[in-house]
């Protein structure tokens, strides 16, 4: 596994196999919240329209995306992205269901919006919209009481 080839094929190989977890997120609620008991970490449930909420895509491009998010995510959160109508990708049957009844459960009426849970699963709070300021905005939503 010497050449860029062979490094390149074994990405590509675990991005494959492991899609859930491309970029930190998640897409699996139940196996997020064992992880984030077991981590003592936040859970965040992005609720997105991957593709076509104009929105969501800046919250991704303003935030998500941004080094300062990702370290701060990489520490303190379990990710967790909850997809509709995610344009290039297809979720499998058991996700679309999931993600219906997370809908539910959270009364989310648009797009995007965020859950921030405890570690146990329970709210913390709640945003429905884009949230300004890049990522020291979202990071002062996430402290702030």
């Amino acid at each position: 596994m010497n050449s860029p080839r062979s490094l390149l094929t074994f990405f590509i190989a675990v991005a494959l196999i492991c899609p859930a977890f491309a970029g930190g997120w998640s897409d699996d609620y139940k196996a997020s919240l064992a992880t984030a008991a077991k981590e003592h970490k936040k859970v965040l449930l992005d609720f997105t329209g991957t593709g076509w909420c104009s929105w969501c895509i800046r919250l991704e491009k303003d935030i998500f995306s941004q080094a300062a998010f990702k370290e701060y995510a990489d520490k303190n959160l379990v990710l967790v992205r909850v997809e509709f109508q995610p344009i290039g990708k297809t979720l499998s049957s058991e996700v679309l269901k999931q993600n219906d009844a997370l809908q539910q459960q959270y009364q989310v009426e648009g797009l995007p919006t965020l859950v921030l849970l405890s570690p146990e699963g329970k709210v913390i709070k709640q945003q429905s919209g884009y949230i300004p300021g890049g990522p020291k905005g979202f990071i002062d939503w996430v402290t702030s009481k």
